[in-house]
């Protein structure tokens, strides 16, 4: 093979390019082999005097290869296209954990390029199933699960279920979803889903079927409501009453059990006979009054009327004329006249109490101040204060919440400014954190947030919309102006921060924040280039901003200069995927710029869009992190068991999807989750279960592991890798597990790595608890979103954007903040103590220490004496 390459560089093909390396236009890509039949592998490159195929290693004899040269005509440069046939002896020839795989070596006069690796691999489907479904008998509205493992192959069989041979699609009924392992699921079963259920592998070797499962769906019957008591039997007297119910509250169907109990009740029932009333005697008749009538009166009483009996008929009142010495009118009395008299006065003095209300209600109101201000105090914890500022005949305090929903809001506080410099940060001898002075100033700022309906109304008519998650789980959105604020997507790890001024004033802005399933986007990665971060989008693209925005979110990479070249991706508008940073070298461009930490990265964008952290290894000890979560069924109704392990990608994203999976499976969290560092070896991921009481428990799982290729993780485009444990309990009594369940990379000189899972004795399903959920704002709008008060910030930045005396400006603040590698990043902004600031507030949020911030400032202006020059007699 050496020979054959010197031989080729030394003799060029007249007519190639001497300045030029050969690139591929056509590399070879990942085959199957089906039975006997071989395969063909391509590539064409220019310009290229020779290509040769490398195979595990070794050169492919020049003999095998078919060759055709050509021109391309844009260029005018030598294209050359070479094939070669791999038969099935060929690739089983190989043994071990190693696959076979081919790639291309192109010579030009400028050197050589290889292909990416194109792994050949042969394709079988077994005939038998690791798991049928079986029969079974349920009842209505009851879940069932549909256990389905298909036969080994390669590739990997794809399962489909038919239902009386006709396919089952989950996406036309939403009672019925397939799990991750294969398993057919009707969430409550109907009397429609009665039927023959068929479990379908097929690869592209061979289609396998199941041995069908009846499922009979069968209704149990349910009474009916009773029927009212009937009346009583006898309309006087001692008699009986019933009422009855039917077995139709279901009616039982295909062999439900009927009605348990009676169907027609009795009780005793006595009715009262009925009793009419009738008139006692009149009374006497009265004395004759000043009318010249007198009354007399009568009672239905004698019996009174009961039980439904007839009333009395007749007046129970008689009155007459009558005439006697003391038929008389008398004038009105003295009495009289008093009544009037006190009326009168009590009128008088309400007239005065409501004299005296309104003159109190009109000096009080006088003596207050219509314009209310509010003041920022810096105090220990940077947290704004409202305070009214007392006059002179008033000395009481009046104390009120800033109103951040309004349209104008003032804030109060010392802007100590010099005439003949900048300012400078007043720092006295006492705490940092001391209040401001009296002057003012005034912020003004809209609405603070959208209605949601309305938000997404009007974006659904924009052209980017049709490539946005559906739903409100994966978003936030709001509307800002100039003072900024933040959008976060709970639960994720994910924010946006727009600082201050980052908006031109007079402007509002409608911007929101998504994360995108992987599956939603195509993300194409090259070579051996894997997904280390979430697709996050924030918009509308387009958007002009003067400061720039940080979006942060979490990523899974060990990251170290000499084993990974790290890229910011950014989605252009025709939808091709673009490098706009790389990370660890000096950027390009002023637009963007990335800040990675241990277990999230902070994106500088002053370019609102699509985003995703790629990376690519440049050594076998480059790592990323996997996160191990084992998930079991809270219940245990049967005998089998199931032991769900994930392997994720190390971000809090991916973990909160999985979570909401397993709520819809019925599973829940065993544990906290442990971390793996999974290396760029080529090497699989290997699963087993140890220690089970085997008394107690036995595993149904053939193989003494279990494994997940490398290639599936390392991608990171498939983000629920999971393996299933299938138990079976020897006894239905036995509601305990203890087991260890070992994760572990295989290595070609043996060692391994080893995360262990145990399951403590005594632990009762009942007793497995997923954690809580985290609660947050999506949208905070204004000054409530960020932890620093607008006027100390204003105060800071212009105090510390000016070069010091003894560099006591914000490159000491980077130091003090552990900040000074981004030194030329700062530089590069018109205030860099803002971008410090921002930083800060972007990483710090919600739970930030605003005294050590404090601290970093004070010790900043210590070292330079003219931030003590400005007293507040100057102010």
């Amino acid at each position: 093979a050496g020979a054959q390459q010197s031989a080729t560089v030394a003799n060029p093909v007249s007519g190639a390019s001497t300045d030029l390396l050969p690139h591929f236009q056509l590399e070879p890509e990942d085959v199957y082999i089906v039975k006997n039949k071989a395969v063909s592998l391509a590539c064409r490159a220019t310009p290229a005097t020779q290509i040769y195929f490398k195979c595990n290693g070794e050169w492919v004899h020049q003999a095998d290869h078919v060759t055709q040269h050509s021109t391309d005509r844009g260029t005018g440069l030598p294209v050359m296209e070479v094939r070669i046939e791999v038969t099935r002896q060929q690739v089983e020839k190989i043994f071990g954990l190693e696959e076979y795989w081919c790639q291309c070596v192109a010579w030009s006069s400028s050197g050589t390029t290889k292909s990416q690796k194109a792994f050949v691999r042969i394709a079988y489907l077994r005939k038998n199933f690791e798991q049928e479904p079986t029969a079974r008998e349920v009842s209505i509205e009851q879940g069932i699960v549909l256990p389905c493992r298909p036969p080994e192959g390669i590739p990997p069989a794809e399962v489909e279920w038919l239902r009386n041979e006709e396919l089952v699609d989950p996406a036309l009924d939403a009672n019925v979803y397939v799990t991750p392992e294969h398993s057919l699921v009707l969430r409550q079963a109907r009397l429609a889903d009665t039927a023959n259920y068929t479990c379908v592998a097929k690869n592209i070797v061979a289609r396998r079927r199941s041995a069908s499962a009846a499922i009979t769906v069968y209704v149990n019957g349910g009474w009916s409501t009773w029927t009212q008591w009937s009346g009583c039997s006898t309309s006087c007297g001692r008699g009986w009453q019933k009422r009855s119910r039917m077995c139709t509250n279901p009616t039982p169907l295909n062999g439900g059990a009927f009605c348990e109990g009676q169907n027609v009740q009795k009780t005793a029932c006595t009715t009262l006979c009925p009793v009419d009333g009738a008139w006692s005697e009149w009374s006497k008749w009265s004395v004759c009054g000043a009318e010249c009538t007198h009354w007399r009166s009568r009672e239905c009483s004698e019996p009174a009327p009961r039980n439904g009996g007839q009333d009395c008929h007749g007046p129970e009142l008689d009155t007459r004329n009558c005439t006697s010495e003391l038929c008389s009118h008398a004038a009105p009395g003295a009495e009289d006249v008093a009544l009037y008299v006190g009326l009168v006065a009590v009128a008088v003095c309400l007239v005065l109490l409501l004299l005296v209300g309104v003159l109190v209600y009109c000096r009080k109101k006088g003596g207050l101040d219509a314009d209310v201000a509010d003041s920022s105090i810096l105090t220990a914890g940077f947290q704004p204060v409202s305070i009214k500022p007392s006059k002179a005949d008033n000395p009481s305090l009046l104390t009120i919440q800033p109103d951040l929903s309004t349209t104008t809001m003032t804030y109060q506080g010392s802007l100590c400014s010099r005439q003949d410099g900048p300012a400078k940060l007043q720092l006295p001898n006492g705490h940092l954190l001391s209040p401001l002075g009296a002057g003012r100033h005034t912020l003004h700022h809209s609405s603070p947030a959208a209605e949601g309906a309305d938000f997404v109304a009007r974006l659904s008519t924009q052209s980017y919309f049709r490539s946005l998650p559906r739903g409100n789980t994966n978003m936030a959105y709001g509307t800002f102006n100039f003072l900024g604020g933040r959008l976060m997507i709970p639960n994720t790890g994910i924010s946006l921060l727009i600082p201050p001024d980052a908006i031109p004033r007079g402007k509002i802005y409608e911007v929101y924040l998504t994360l995108h399933k992987q599956e939603e986007v195509r993300l194409p990665l090259a070579g051996c280039q894997t997904l280390l971060s979430p697709i996050v989008s924030c918009g509308p693209p387009g958007v002009l901003l003067t400061r720039p925005a940080i979006l942060a979110m979490g990523h899974c990479v060990e990251a170290s200069a000499e084993n990974w070249s790290i890229r910011l991706k950014k989605q252009s508008c025709e939808g091709t995927w673009e490098d706009v940073l790389q990370l660890g070298a000096e950027p390009c461009t002023e637009l963007y710029y990335c800040q990675l930490e241990a277990q999230a990265c902070y994106i500088f964008t002053e370019q609102l869009g699509r985003f995703a952290l790629v990376g690519e290894s440049l050594s076998m000890a480059a790592s990323k992190r996997l996160k191990l979560v084992l998930f079991a069924p809270a219940a245990c109704p049967s005998l089998e068991y199931n032991i769900r392990v994930y392997c994720l990608s190390d971000t809090q994203d991916v973990l909160k999807e999985v979570i909401q999976l397993e709520k819809q499976l019925g599973g829940q969290l065993i544990g906290a989750p442990r971390v793996l560092h999974f290396k760029d070896s080529y090497h699989n991921l290997r699963l087993s279960i140890h220690d089970m009481p085997s008394s107690l428990w036995k595993s149904k799982l053939l193989a003494s592991y279990q494994e997940i290729p490398f290639y599936h993780i390392w991608s990171g485009l498939q983000p629920f890798l999971h393996c299933t444990f299938t138990l079976e309990r020897l006894s239905p009594s036995t509601c305990e597990l203890a087991c260890k369940i070992w994760v572990w990379q295989v290595e070609g000189d043996g060692q391994s790595f080893t995360v262990n899972f145990n399951i403590a004795k005594d632990t009762r399903f009942s007793d497995w608890l997923v954690p809580d959920s985290e609660v947050g704002a999506p949208a905070l709008v204004g000054p409530s979103a960020f932890k620093i008060p607008f006027l100390i910030r204003q105060k800071i930045i212009s105090s510390l954007d000016p070069p010091g005396t003894r560099g006591a400006d914000w490159r000491t603040l980077a130091q003090k903040l552990n900040l000074d590698s981004h030194l030329s990043f700062f530089a590069s902004k018109p205030s860099p103590t803002a971008m410090i600031l921002n930083l800060w507030e972007a990483r710090h949020f919600p739970n930030g220490n605003l005294s050590q911030l404090a601290a970093a400032v004070a010790e900043v202006g210590k070292q330079d004496g003219a931030l003590f020059a400005v007293s507040e007699a100057e102010c």
